[in-house]
């Protein structure tokens, strides 16, 4: 793919880096990421990818735009109330650079689509909000052998993580299983703005890095960041976990069908 003298302008600042240039510019231009849900981390993660010249851009979610979101999900604005979320992202992101592809899919991704769905893209952004959704993204790339970067956050504080197929641990090497006692969201412990634009954006980065395949991915490493002591500190993560149930040789999750069963028992137990 050639740029144009309008892209090779845009992208001036990227392509005098060393480690990008003309050639680097042309591989984001043919990357293709996945953001997985349109809200506090795919607002940020999204629109550096998008004003990076990625050149396809996936945006799943299926959920509203509401007056809540306004404070950090920062893609969306008060004329997209009541909209829907992928409707506001592609109409912010194609106002920020129309040469980009946006593909939305205007739903829920669930153990019936999500490999279906993921298996386009060359890299997989987990900006999901829920704990349970973390695991499913986790497993469907893990069977799927797709990369991704893990993102969390709460309060004053993230976390983020990447998995390259056969090269670092998983989420589930380092956190097991679904934990049974509930986990507070973000509705209901509460998040400061500011925190969903850091740990987006690095999560944008890690994309960008992975397509270029420079610097040094958070694979075998997890960053913790606490936002009120103004901390970043690195987590060494132990090899792939021997026995991990998603991507050790002795796995017993060979699908996503868990997921299903953790629905029923969850609508049991109400």
């Amino acid at each position: 793919m050639i740029l144009t003298s309008e892209e090779i302008e845009r992208y001036s600042r990227q392509i005098i880096l060393n480690e990008i240039g003309y050639e680097g510019q042309e591989k984001l231009s043919k990357g293709k990421v996945l953001v997985i849900g349109a809200g506090g981390l795919g607002s940020p993660a999204s629109m550096y990818l998008t004003a990076a010249g990625v050149g396809t851009i996936g945006i799943a979610d299926g959920d509203i735009v509401s007056l809540s979101n306004l404070q950090r999900q920062v893609i969306h604005n008060e004329s997209g109330l009541g909209k829907k979320k992928t409707d506001s992202a592609k109409s912010f992101l194609n106002s920020l650079n129309s040469n980009v592809n946006i593909i939305t899919y205007d739903k829920f991704l669930d153990e019936t689509n999500i490999i279906d769905i993921i298996k386009e893209y060359d890299f997989i952004i987990d900006a999901s909000d829920k704990i349970e959704n973390k695991f499913l993204i986790n497993d469907a790339c893990v069977i799927a052998k797709k990369p991704y970067v893990h993102g969390a956050i709460l309060q004053f504080e993230g976390q983020l993580m990447t998995y390259v197929p056969g090269k670092s641990p998983c989420y589930r090497c380092v956190f097991e299983d679904v934990p049974d006692e509930k986990v507070l969201s973000c509705s209901q412990a509460g998040i400061i703005g500011m925190m969903s634009g850091i740990v987006g954006t690095l999560q944008a980065l890690e994309a960008v890095k992975y397509i270029l395949n420079m610097g040094e991915l958070l694979t075998g490493r997890m960053l913790i960041i606490n936002g009120l002591k103004m901390q970043f500190r690195i987590v060494k993560l132990s090899s792939p976990n021997n026995t991990c149930r998603v991507c050790s040789k002795n796995a017993d999750i060979k699908d996503l069908s868990w997921m299903s069963e953790l629905r029923r028992n969850t609508k049991d137990n109400k």
